[in-house]
């Protein structure tokens, strides 16, 4: 659904470049994740793949479209949830996305459909102007599902959102997915790409260092340690102990044979800790 070789953007037009030599390539049904802190080069990616900034060096196809020169039939396939929120603040929740309908040639979806999918359904007829920037925020986002794109950017989709909210985003983000929507989501919040992304990317300073599955960069970046909790002398004792080091497994096989054993559970590296090992860097 994506192809990209070779991408650079300049906003002085010179050496100065918020993305250099960016390649990588998205299937289609595949949620790929565009990891990294602010001003990584996130954004403007995803500004060259969406037509909003143009194409100045590399080549970049989108849906079947070549960015350079997009046709119109291009924006009935995507859909764009912005991290800042830029909806109507004088309309309403339902007439906001009555009028963004009518600007595809495509079937749209049921605008009170999509806004009780988040929660909006029973301030629909309320402006906009008096929403919070959360409920401003899921408007976007369920704007970007009105045309039923076929390749769909979110960039940031959870920010600000409490936790029951932002579970139902990731759900509603899994559920299409499961229809065959590719999706590029752009985050700083590594769990939530841990949660949906089959690959990520991480960029730093708008190169990108690595691509592959979350569940390979833990096995390849992240040590394998076990938290084991035992009764000692009448007190409970905690241990951390790696699975790689000999002398550490000894030590558990240790703590086992002697039947003392509270609880125990292995935990892995998360994903923000493996983007610190491989990039030096972390993610404010």
């Amino acid at each position: 659904m994506i192809q990209v070789e070779g991408l650079y953007h300049s906003y002085s037009h010179d050496e100065k470049y918020a993305v250099k030599d960016a390649s990588f390539r998205i299937e289609k049904s595949e949620v790929f994740g565009f990891l990294g802190p602010s001003g990584a080069g996130k954004s403007t990616t995803m500004g060259v793949l969406t037509g909003l900034l143009p194409l100045q060096r590399g080549s970049v196809t989108v849906a079947g479209y070549d960015v350079k020169k997009p046709a119109r039939s291009m924006f009935n396939r995507i859909g764009v949830s912005f991290e800042q929120s830029n909806v109507y603040g004088k309309l309403t929740a339902l007439e906001n996305l009555e009028f963004y309908r009518k600007l595809f040639d495509v079937p749209t979806r049921d605008p009170r459909e999509l806004l009780e999918l988040v929660g909006l359904d029973h301030v629909a007829t309320k402006r906009v102007g008096e929403f919070s920037k959360g409920m401003k925020h899921r408007l976007t986002f369920v704007r970007s599902m009105l045309n039923n794109p076929q390749m769909w950017f979110l960039d940031e989709p959870t920010t600000g959102l409490d936790p029951a909210i932002a579970g139902r985003i990731k759900e509603i983000v899994r559920a299409e997915k499961e229809k065959g929507t590719t999706v590029f989501l752009t985050t700083h919040n590594m769990y939530v790409a841990d949660e949906l992304c089959d690959r990520v990317a991480f960029i730093i300073d708008g190169e990108i260092k690595l691509i592959d599955s979350p569940r390979n960069l833990k096995l390849r970046y992240g040590e394998r340690l076990v938290d084991v909790e035992y009764r000692e002398s009448g007190s409970i004792r905690k241990e951390t102990l790696s699975f790689v080091d000999e002398q550490e497994r000894r030590r558990l096989s240790e703590i086992v044979d002697t039947g003392n054993v509270e609880m125990m559970h292995t935990k892995e590296a998360t994903l923000e800790q493996i983007f610190v090992k491989v990039t030096g860097r972390g993610l404010n």
